[in-house]
């Protein structure tokens, strides 16, 4: 089936008064360095598309407490959707190309995911010295690199103890362990990697937020993946959404402060 004739469980606000949603307009509102649109999505499902990306990305907005330029990380932040996407992958985030890609008819549910691949890839810049250009802010702190100290960076590392490691901060955390078990079973190192339990975290954050939308974020609690423990689940679920609640309201009133 179709995006434009899929429907999608939202509670939140009216962002645009009734009024048509376009590519263009989310662009220009979100200060995006581009957007692009395959060659096979048709005047349809662009206009679909465009509509319910435009309400989740200022649905993660009012979530992150923050201006529209958290959103597109200052700019830098390109989206494709119908086009720049990988064979048998629903959406996908590129360091290289700092762009963002959903496919046409699939990858509902996934923006949450990727957007903080993004941003985890952004803010390593601003958090460690020393870093490669490809590398995660997640990845960097598992690997001890030099921090840039900032009150709002310590906020950071909090979230990631929070995800990473068990409370009094030494043992790996149970979300860290099930994910590893995981990835044993299926020979491979993905759900374990930093970059991926801090997404899967960040995404069970958003989805327990008082506004939903399904097309942003879905799958963080009544899923097998949920059921094996690849989500944060119970007073950890709650100390990791404590954590980014903390920081990203923080951030947000800075980004704010500066505009």
């Amino acid at each position: 089936m179709s995006i434009d004739a899929r429907t999608f469980y939202r509670n939140g606000p009216s962002h645009r008064q009734q009024e048509p949603s376009s590519f263009a307009l989310v662009r220009r509102q979100f200060d995006f360095r581009s957007i692009e649109i395959g060659r096979w999505v048709t005047p349809t499902e662009r206009n679909r598309a465009a509509e319910l990306f435009h309400d989740a990305l200022c649905d993660l907005m009012l979530i992150l407490q923050g201006p529209e330029t958290l959103v597109s990380l200052r700019g830098s932040l390109a989206l494709q959707y119908g086009s720049g996407g990988r064979p048998g992958v629903a959406a996908h985030y590129d360091p290289a190309q700092r762009s963002f890609a959903l496919a046409k008819n699939a990858g509902p549910g996934s923006i949450a995911h990727e957007w903080f691949h993004a941003f985890d890839h952004y803010i390593a810049q601003k958090c460690f010295t020393g870093l490669s250009r490809d590398i995660f802010a997640s990845a960097a702190w598992l690997a001890d690199a030099p921090p840039i100290v900032h009150p709002l960076n310590q906020r950071l590392m909090d979230c990631f103890t929070a995800i990473l490691l068990q409370p009094g901060g030494k043992q790996p955390s149970e979300l860290f362990q099930h994910s590893v078990t995981m990835d044993r079973k299926l020979g491979q190192v993905y759900y374990s990697k930093p970059e991926e339990l801090c997404a899967r975290a960040f995404e069970a954050f958003v989805q327990d937020a008082p506004i939903k939308n399904h097309f942003l974020v879905k799958g963080t609690k009544a899923t097998p993946e949920a059921e094996l423990g690849l989500y944060p689940q119970g007073s950890a679920r709650q100390h990791i959404n404590t954590a980014f609640q903390r920081y990203f309201s923080q951030l947000g009133l800075a980004l704010s402060r500066s505009l």
